[in-house]
C-alpha cells in the first residue's frame, strides 16, 4: 500500500510528486514484467497434476525372446520327444534336410510333419498334454526362472511396464508345459490343430526366420490374435502404436534370429545375441552376428541376478525410461 502525506512546501511537493510517479511506474513496470513472467513460465511448465500423471503413467516396454538356444539349451524336440520315435538327433534332422530338399519346402512345416509321422509309426501319442509333458521336462538356462519377475519388478519402479513375449520356431505347446509359461503374455511359436480327441493332426502356425518378424508388428502394434489380419497390416502411426519399437528388446541366439534382431535394431529397439556359456563355438558365432551389425550387444545366456545380461537390460530399461519421460515432457 502505498501512502501520500501533503506537504506545506509547495517545490516540495513538486519534487515529490514527481519521485513518487518515477517510483509507481517502476514499480506498475516491474509488477508487469513479473507478471509476464509469471505466465510465459506456467505455460511453459506443466501443472502439478499433469506431472502427476506423467509421473504414474508406466511406459510400454516390451522384451522378446526366442526360445531354443536362448532360454534353453538345444532344441526341445530332441531332449525327449525325438528319442521316443526311436530317432537319434542326428537322424531326425538329417531326414528333415532330405524332405526339405527333395520338397522344396520350408523346414519348419517338414519337421511338424515328420514329428507326427513317425510318432504314429512308432506308437507315441501326440495330444496336446502329450507335448505340454515334454516342456516339462525342459531344461533352462540358470536365472531363467526368477528372471521374469525380477525385470518386471525393476521396471516398475522405474517406471515401466515390462511385458514378455516368446516368438519361436519351436513347438507352443511344449513352451506351455514349462514353469515359466505363466509370464508370458504371448507365446508365438508353431502349432497343431487338434481333433476332437486332442490329438495332433496337422500344422496350424509355423514359425521360420523371416515370418518371426510379424509377430514383431503384432506387438507393436497390439495385433496379439494370430488370425486378425486386419489391424495389423493397417497404418498406425508410430507414436500411437502400443509398444514403439523403440521401446522394445530382441533377445535371441542364431542366424534363425537375425530378421528379428535386425528389424528391432533398425528401428530404434536393442538387439541381443545370446550364447551358451563356455561354448567357443556358440561364442564365435555370436560374434560374427555382432561383427556383421545385425544385434547391438552379446551376452552369456546366464539370467541369474547381476549377470551381464541382466545388467544390460537393466541399463537398457534406464535409458528408455529416461528418454521417454522426457519424451512426455516435450509433447
Amino acid at each position: 500500500m502505498l501512502l501520500l502525506y501533503m506537504t506545506p512546501n509547495r517545490t516540495h511537493g513538486v519534487k515529490l510528486a514527481a519521485s513518487l510517479v518515477v517510483l509507481v511506474g517502476r514499480h506498475c513496470s516491474r509488477v508487469t514484467t513479473e507478471k509476464s513472467e509469471l505466465e510465459i513460465h506456467t505455460a511453459r511448465t506443466p501443472s502439478r497434476r499433469k506431472v502427476e500423471h506423467l509421473r504414474k503413467a508406466l511406459i510400454p516396454f516390451a522384451i522378446c525372446y526366442d526360445f531354443d538356444g536362448t532360454l534353453a539349451p538345444g532344441n526341445m524336440q530332441e531332449r525327449d520327444f525325438i528319442p521316443s520315435i526311436g530317432m537319434t538327433t542326428r537322424s531326425f534332422w538329417n531326414e528333415v534336410g532330405r524332405r526339405c530338399q527333395h520338397h522344396n519346402a520350408d523346414n519348419i512345416l517338414i519337421y511338424m510333419g515328420l514329428m507326427l509321422e513317425k510318432a504314429k509309426a512308432a506308437h507315441v501319442p501326440v495330444r496336446r498334454r502329450d507335448f505340454s509333458d515334454y516342456g516339462k521336462s525342459l531344461k533352462l538356462f540358470n536365472g531363467v526362472e526368477d528372471w521374469f519377475g525380477r525385470i518386471t519388478t525393476y521396471g516398475k519402479l522405474g517406471g515401466l511396464r515390462v511385458s514378455h513375449h516368446i516368438i519361436s520356431s519351436g513347438i507352443r505347446e511344449m513352451i506351455m508345459g514349462t514353469p515359466i509359461r505363466k509370464y508370458f503374455k504371448d507365446i508365438y511359436a508353431s502349432s497343431y490343430c487338434y481333433d476332437h480327441h486332442g490329438v495332433a493332426e496337422w500344422p496350424a502356425l509355423a514359425l521360420n526366420y523371416t515370418t518371426k518378424t510379424q509377430y514383431l508388428f503384432r506387438i507393436n502394434k497390439g495385433a496379439h490374435d494370430v488370425y486378425d489380419h486386419n489391424r495389423v497390416n493397417q497404418y498406425i502411426p508410430p507414436d500411437e502404436r502400443p509398444v514403439p519399437f523403440r521401446n522394445m528388446v530382441f533377445i535371441g541366439d542364431g542366424e534363425t534370429d537375425i530378421p528379428c534382431f535386425r528389424l528391432v535394431k533398425e528401428q530404434g529397439g536393442h538387439s541381443i545375441a545370446v550364447f551358451r556359456p563356455h561354448t567357443r563355438a556358440a561364442k564365435s558365432r555370436s560374434k560374427k552376428i555382432m561383427a556383421d551389425g545385425r544385434v547391438n550387444f552379446l551376452a552369456p545366456a546366464d539370467y541369474s541376478d547381476g549377470k551381464p545380461i541382466d545388467l544390460l537390460v537393466k541399463a537398457i530399461m534406464e535409458k528408455v525410461a529416461a528418454t521417454e519421460h522426457l519424451r512426455r515432457f516435450t509433447s
